[in-house]
């Protein structure tokens, strides 16, 4: 007989080692309405992938508390405080970590109960899969509505429908069929998931890891399977470079790099970078990591980045791609769950963090609530807790954001009371459009002549290069000039070309500028609303002394006066 290959200790560690690193993670989270059996559903997974410690199993078998009937319990492998085991339901979020030789699994097991809405969506919000549990016996339950809603408001777009206590139904197919039509038209309605339904029963472990013989005619996977060959990639990953700063690294006089998590694309050795809000361009002379230094980088990778020339960053600023720019702004549209027993109120102070950066924020404006048990809309003046609406924000500073669905990092934010320091609201940025509530009236009884006469002067649009400071010098020259001018930051809303109109409506002089992206500004939508009274700047070489900007103010009213008179230089 051959003798058998031997492997030293240490051989057999760092091959065990590797392939545990090399293992691919899959994050997924439990939803449910209560008894529909989640935590006996993950606790018997957990048992028959011998995920449990044995001290945890004699722990379990010796618990006072058994509703289950059998020698184990298995929803007290999850539901651990004390709470949760008199009451039989689940309270806070769970988490649990298993593997199996095809995959790694972080197991978020959330509560059912309507108000415990929040912590679900907690657990959800950085999950790549849910598990939607149906109790077979009950059907489709407002519950149901509420998590499948709240998963594809946080972007999960793969879901495994578990259709529970099958045994109680005598394992019946047209049960399991009519439920099944019954999920894939409410997920149809909600939004663009993968879905894959099951039939199981968590108490007896049927189609859980071990496919059951009482369900002949389903041929799908198990659960485990189905975990273990998903594929989670993003439908929508994002290409361009997003690099919040978490903090600046020096640790002597020849060394200066920031450290941060890519939140998407890929860096390499001498890539083109843009900091901002500086908007200084400069190049990644290398990538330091834990393992040295690398020649790129990726999503999820958190390294240094030292650059080539010496720029001002911070915590809480961001390197981007030059030729992809986030939305630089200081307003946007978002959903919210709001997290908090105190409501959320309109222009009341709060905190918003944003990838690193802290600033003041103000709701300005709730466009609606959402009903998640019937999934409508409705007016709404504050939001209470678990509540979730789209609500316009303002904030102190601009910040530089993506939609949510695009980049969970950039296009997501908490907010923070600033007296007790709690985290308020969890925050969803969309790509819909921020609405300036104050021009609402999409007709007015008073005309633009009448307007214009009583002003003196017709309506204009002037885009001005430079940046803020000429803007307001303009500004201010073209009201020395008897014109009722305001400076619009252009990437100030995204709503900027309907606010434009309605300015215009007004019969104001606009003064539109862009502090970082001119490119941004939507030079063929604003002639077509201004004609003849469209003004653009030739340069901000041309235009960079306040005698310049006079002789340009004075062209515009000459042009926009009604009388076609102009005023004297004065103070000007």
């Amino acid at each position: 007989m051959a003798a058998a290959p031997t492997i030293s200790a240490p051989e057999g560690i760092d091959r065990f080692l590797e392939q545990e690193l090399g293992k691919q993670l899959l994050r997924f989270t439990t939803a449910g309405s209560v008894d529909d059996g989640k935590s006996t559903l993950i606790g018997r997974l957990l048992h028959d992938c011998k995920a449990v410690y044995e001290d945890q199993l004699a722990s379990v078998k010796k618990s006072p508390v058994n509703r289950s009937g059998r020698a184990i319990d298995f929803s007290l492998l999850t539901d651990g405080l004390r709470a949760e085991r008199e009451q039989g339901i689940t309270i806070d979020v769970a988490y649990r970590y298993f593997s199996t030789p095809r995959r790694k699994f972080i197991i978020a097991d959330t509560p059912g109960h309507e108000q415990y809405t929040r912590n679900m969506a907690t657990g959800a919000s950085t999950a790549d899969l849910a598990v939607i549990l149906i109790d077979a016996t009950k059907g489709l339950l407002p519950q149901t509505k509420r998590h499948t809603f709240i998963a594809s408001l946080l972007g999960i777009r793969h879901l495994l429908v578990a259709v529970n206590k099958m045994d109680l139904v005598a394992f019946s197919e047209s049960t399991f069929l009519q439920l099944e039509t019954d999920f894939l038209a409410l997920a149809e309605r909600l939004g663009n998931f993968s879905v894959q339904c099951i039939p199981l029963s968590a108490l007896e472990g049927d189609n859980l890891v071990t496919r059951s013989v009482h369900t002949p005619w389903y041929n799908g996977p198990t659960m485990l399977e189905h975990l273990e060959t998903v594929d989670v990639k993003p439908a929508l990953e994002m290409e361009s470079l997003r690099f919040p700063v978490q903090s600046v690294i020096r640790p002597d006089a020849r060394f200066r790099g920031f450290a941060g998590r890519i939140a998407s694309g890929t860096v390499r050795q001498g890539d083109e970078v843009l900091a901002l809000p500086s908007k200084r361009r400069t190049r990644v002379e290398s990538i330091v990591s834990f393992d040295g230094e690398l020649a790129a980088a990726g999503p999820s990778d958190s390294v240094v980045l030292k650059l080539s020339d010496e720029i001002d960053l911070s915590r809480g600023e961001m390197l981007v791609a030059p030729d992809a720019l986030p939305n630089i702004s200081n307003r946007f549209a978002a959903m919210v769950v709001w997290l908090h027993a105190t409501p959320l109120e309109l222009n009341h102070n709060y905190l918003a963090k944003h990838a690193g950066r802290i600033v003041k924020a103000r709701a300005r404006k709730i466009r609606h609530r959402v009903d998640i048990n019937t999934l409508e809309e409705d007016a709404a003046p504050r939001l209470e807790m678990n509540e979730i609406g789209l609500v316009d924000f303002e904030t102190s500073q601009p910040l530089f954001v993506d939609s949510y669905a695009s980049n969970r990092t950039t296009g997501s934010l908490i907010l923070i009371d600033p007296l007790s320091n709690a985290t308020v609201g969890a925050v969803m940025i969309r790509d819909d459009r921020y609405e300036e509530s104050v021009f609402a009236a999409e007709t007015h009884e008073v005309t633009s002549e009448e307007r214009a006469t009583r002003r003196g002067h017709r309506s204009a649009i002037v885009v001005s290069h430079g940046g803020r400071s000429l803007a307001a010098l303009l500004e201010r020259a073209l009201w020395e000039q008897g014109l009722d001018a305001i400076s619009v930051l252009a990437g100030q809303a995204s709503a900027a070309n309907e606010l434009f109109r309605r300015f215009w409506e007004l019969g104001l002089v606009l003064v539109v500028w862009d502090e970082f992206d001119e490119n941004r500004i939507d030079r063929k939508f604003l002639r077509h609303v201004a004609g003849d009274f469209y003004f653009e700047l030739a340069s901000s070489e041309s235009s960079s002394s306040p005698e310049d900007l006079f002789d340009d103010a004075l062209r515009i009213a000459k042009r926009v006066k009604l009388d076609g008179t102009t005023l004297g230089k004065g103070a000007f």
